[in-house]
């Protein structure tokens, strides 16, 4: 993977993935996309909030009890339970659309690359690549959702800012040593994407 750079001709952003680059970030972002729709608050139907029902606001609700959906959707107000769940009801449903937009957005470009679906044959062929061709609008997608793959992935291996000695020197024994690998990875993506745009 040598990176995103931008097209002298056209001005769009473009990368070389292989078929198993592309077939791991198609598998992140589709999961990103599946723990924020089935996270998602039900909304009570029967409230009388004039307001509530001309906005389709979901009523208050508690912090997700996944940490990470905790990470992408944080308490506004950490001392202030009541305050954090009203402040929910009106912007957690948005931060959740604008997300799994993101995630599409990754997929769908994948797809118009020539990406095969995940049942089709060539599904994982290192042999492939793949050049993904971004407009600015899709850049900024990318780097949106990337940055919430790299979050959700720190949460799960309980990475910390200031331990990168420690997770730098971790053996392949360790069961965090492949997620940790994929943690550095997309963020070499996500910086030349932020090169790129930057050009």
């Amino acid at each position: 993977m040598g990176g995103f750079v931008r097209q002298r001709r056209g001005g769009q952003l473009v990368a070389t993935f292989s078929g198993l680059e592309c077939d791991l970030l198609r598998s992140l972002a589709a999961q990103v996309i599946e723990l924020l729709e089935d996270g998602r608050p039900q909304r009570d139907t029967r409230s009388d909030d004039p307001l509530a029902a001309l906005f389709d606001f979901a009523d208050p609700v508690h912090e997700p009890g996944d940490p990470v959906l905790l990470r992408w959707l944080p308490n506004a107000y950490p001392d202030d339970e009541e305050a954090s769940s009203e402040f929910r009801r009106f912007t957690e449903s948005t931060l959740r659309q604008g997300k799994v937009a993101n995630a599409r957005t990754l997929l769908d470009d994948l797809l118009a690359a020539g990406v095969p679906d995940p049942l089709g044959e060539a599904d994982g062929d290192n042999t492939m690549t793949f050049d993904i061709v971004l407009e600015q609008a899709s850049a900024l997608a990318w780097l949106k959702s990337l940055t919430d793959i790299r979050l959700a992935l720190a949460t799960r291996m309980g990475y910390e800012e200031g331990e990168e000695e420690f997770w730098m020197n971790l053996g392949e024994p360790d069961p965090r040593y492949v997620p940790y690998q994929l943690f550095g990875w997309l963020g070499a993506v996500q910086e030349t994407l932020v090169e790129a745009l930057s050009r």
